[in-house]
């Protein structure tokens, strides 16, 4: 079985300990995630892992011909050739082998070389050939790639034509086209819209070998993993389940760290006030002394909790007053090419309160429509009316464009602050990324990330009513993604946003506005309500005719077929009373199997680090009998936690179907 294993792999940049006696092993099978806050040091450790970087001691041991694939965050750029031949280049290595099997061919026909050798790597180089795909190369690069959004015109189309968000799809692509055995990723999620992300978790679902991931997207990490691996300090954890269970339980872990470091704090201060009351004193001088050397000694071993796990949370200004009719839109009507219509006579009213997501593929209009209504774009028909007191702030990824200046973070943010919050700035720009020095960088030096979350940022402080915000989670991690979802919670005006982080559209939208060229339609429920009737619908459960691609607001807000004709109506999928109860009592039943099996997994864990500690033990190592029973002990536990991940797995399952 392919596997690759670190053990006590340690690496320093200067005088900081990037990673410290670090230990991973990744197999067939393992579906990972790494975890941490940023500059923690986990896109370091997976350029390790991919051998990419050479750590300053520790081993890195793999199977021999185990195929490793790598992913970097961003900079790889295609170009010099169609993106069906790019593509064909992830394929390398199977040529490589059909020229040696050519050449082996010949050996074989002209008697060279020894015959039974030759024979037994022929044979060898068949198999590989098949379980590597290179023999399916061709419908495999183009399933993969229509999977991540391409459409088959772009196939020929040059490299060079595709933007670097495209860039990046064709490279992860090829990462995955070459089925390797270890697939290493670092932020895949981060280029792609909802329907890419969704096919990347079906296949990763379906992929046989072993991978480990980097995402600030936790319902993908969700939906794809069972185990997180955290960099913390420098030191790697292991936490076995799902990303929403390792947050659990690092939540009780963080209370009792926080607390520890409270009383570790008030400890130093205690300490701190003796020596700088009477340090001076010649009476006190010696007390004063043997303070110090307590002090010293604490501040040998200071706790020290890292600005990302600091629980932070900010309101918006007041949102001015305004009538509840936020804007309406009429007819709108938008084309590039004069031919094909972007929106297609669309008509929507906004009422205040609301949280609209607009859903749609690539290239649907969903943009476009956001720069209609925010009025950056005036070449369409039809009306867009605001209704009386509304005032718009509007995000775009643009925003960042126009951030210039030698101007620090800092004073750019404070332009827009109300005085009451000033006191609160340094809080929220690490929110935000920006902490310690980086509040006091020049907006020239910022990379473009940077400068699209200062200008959200701005624009969250200034006293508004409608936000219009298109992918407002982009650049941001998952700690900076659950402040800005409180604060727009909590936000007393109205919201219509795109995003391709399903679980922030979950958690935010009480509404779907879905776009399709030319066509539209309206869901009165949240995102969830949304999914579920697509997938009604594919199953053909419920009715999607042509009379229902374009939908109008009622007076009451809800949505009717513009053609008159009564809209299918739509089943509640509500059980009865006692129904329900029955599923109450079997989700608590579930609930309680899966804390179990949590609490037997976390025991097993505790239990198998402890054998792995003694075989450090010269005792251990150095009689084979031990050793060899302690390393029996060592793979049953190993089968064990195999068994109880799975059954959790089963359990978790089934309790998400409840």
């Amino acid at each position: 079985m392919a596997f690759v294993q670190f053990s006590k792999v340690s690496l320093a940049f200067g005088d900081r300990d990037i990673l410290k006696d670090v230990s991973v092993n990744l197999a067939k099978g393992s579906k990972a995630a790494l975890t941490g806050a940023n500059g923690t040091g986990k896109s370091t450790l997976i350029k390790v892992m991919a051998g990419l970087i050479t750590p300053d001691g520790g081993t890195r041991t793999f199977q021999k011909d185990a195929r490793i694939a790598y992913l970097p965050q961003s900079g790889l750029t295609h170009k010099g050739c169609s993106l069906r031949e790019e593509a064909d280049k992830a394929f390398a290595d199977g040529y490589e082998l059909e020229k040696e099997l050519d050449s082996i061919g010949d050996q074989l026909k002209d008697g060279s070389g020894n015959q039974k050798t030759l024979l037994e790597r022929h044979d060898q180089i068949i198999n590989l050939l098949e379980s590597t795909g290179f023999n399916r190369r061709r419908v495999t690069a183009e399933q993969i790639l229509i999977g991540l959004g391409f459409e088959r015109c772009d196939l020929d189309r040059n490299c060079e034509e595709f933007s670097g968000g495209w860039q990046m799809r064709i490279a992860l692509a090829k990462a995955l086209m070459v089925n390797p055995d270890i697939l290493l990723l670092d932020e895949p999620t981060n280029y792609l819209d909802i329907e890419a992300r969704e096919w990347l978790e079906k296949f990763l679902n379906n992929f046989e070998g072993g991978f480990l991931l980097v995402s600030h997207d936790r319902y993908f990490l969700d939906h794809t993993i069972n185990e997180v691996y955290e960099l913390f300090n420098g030191e790697l954890h292991r936490y076995p389940g799902n990303f929403s269970h390792y947050e659990k339980v690092r939540d009780v872990e963080l209370e009792t760290l926080i607390k520890e470091y409270e009383k570790q704090q008030e400890e130093i201060a205690h300490l701190q006030e003796f020596i700088d009351r009477f340090g001076a004193k010649a009476t006190k001088a010696a007390q004063a002394q043997e303070r110090q050397k307590m002090l010293d000694k604490i501040l040998e071993h200071q706790i020290i909790i890292p600005e990302s796990l600091k629980k932070i949370h900010f309101k918006f200004p007041p949102a001015p007053h305004a009538g509840r009719l936020v804007a309406t839109l009429q007819g709108l009507t938008k084309s590039y090419d004069g031919s094909r219509k972007v929106l297609d006579n669309l008509d929507l009213v906004l009422e205040n309160g609301e949280r609209l997501v607009v859903a749609g593929h690539n290239g649907a209009g969903k943009t476009t429509l956001l720069r209609i209504i925010a009025g950056e774009d005036s070449s369409f028909s039809g009306e867009v009316k605001l209704g009386a007191g509304v005032k718009i702030g509007y995000f775009s990824q643009d925003n960042a464009e126009r951030l210039k200046g030698s101007q620090t973070v800092l004073e750019a943010v404070e332009e827009d602050a109300p005085l009451e919050l000033i006191p609160k700035l340094r809080d929220m720009l690490g929110a935000f990324l920006f902490r310690g020095d980086d509040v006091f960088k020049s907006l020239d030096v910022l990379s473009g990330g940077e400068k699209s979350r200062v200008a959200l940022l701005k624009l969250l402080l200034r006293p508004v009513n409608f936000l219009i915000l298109d992918e407002p989670t982009n650049h941001l991690d998952m700690h900076s993604k659950d402040v800005l979802l409180s604060a727009l919670r909590d936000f007393g005006g109205t919201v219509i946003f795109v995003s391709h982080d399903r679980g922030f559209i979950e958690d935010l939208s009480t509404r779907v506005l879905e776009l399709k060229p030319g066509k539209y339609r309206l869901f009165p429920g949240d995102y969830r309500y949304y999914m579920e009737r697509l997938e009604r619908e594919e199953a053909g459960l419920e009715s999607s005719s042509a009379d229902e691609n374009r939908l109008t607001q009622n007076k009451n807000g809800g949505a009717e077929v513009s053609t008159g004709q009564k809209p299918a109506p739509v089943t509640s999928g509500k059980a009865s009373w006692e129904e329900q109860k029955k599923l109450d009592a079997q989700k608590r039943k579930m609930e309680r199997t899966v804390s179990a099996l949590e609490e037997e997994i976390l025991a097993t864990e505790e239990k198998k680090s402890v054998l792995e500690n003694s075989m450090a033990n010269p005792d251990v190592y150095s009689n084979a009998v031990k050793a060899k029973a302690v390393q029996k002990e060592i793979d049953e536990l190993n089968s064990k936690l195999d068994e109880l991940n799975k059954q959790w797995e089963e359990a978790a399952e089934a309790l998400e179907a409840l």
